[in-house]
């Protein structure tokens, strides 16, 4: 019995390699070189654009990046202090709670004007009489 190796095929059949394909392939005419049409000249502008505009963004990015690596922690956005996200959190919570304790100082002023006011009218100038 004959062994059979990979490359070796039935009778009858040809290797597309050696003896050429079956079906003749669909291959465009070729060009001369350097020679491009209108529309392929226009999408090659509209990519060089693109890529322009692209490396520019990126090189805008590097710069803010650098820019922002060299400035000061405390002039930081979004980083009060330098400390963090932790620290933003804080910083907006204190903002309620300095609100807080100014309408606690406004309610406890106003109270005790009140009440200096009746001990003025009460005792000072006798305007109501307790019996």
């Amino acid at each position: 019995m004959a062994k059979r190796t990979r490359g070796s095929n039935r009778p009858g059949q040809r290797h597309p390699d050696r003896h050429g394909s079956a079906r003749p392939q669909n291959r465009p005419a070729p060009r001369p070189t350097g020679a491009l049409s209108a529309t392929e000249e226009a999408r090659a502008a509209e990519l060089e654009a693109q890529i322009v505009a692209q490396e520019r963004d990126a090189e805008a990015n590097r710069n803010r990046n650098r820019d922002r690596a060299r400035a000061p922690e405390a002039t930081r956005p979004g980083r009060p202090g330098g400390q963090g996200l932790l620290a933003a959190r804080a910083a907006e919570e204190y903002g309620y709670v300095v609100r807080d304790v100014r309408r606690i100082i406004y309610v406890g002023g106003a109270v005790a004007a009140a009440l200096a006011v009746l001990y003025v009218l009460i005792d000072v100038f006798h305007a109501v009489t307790i019996s």
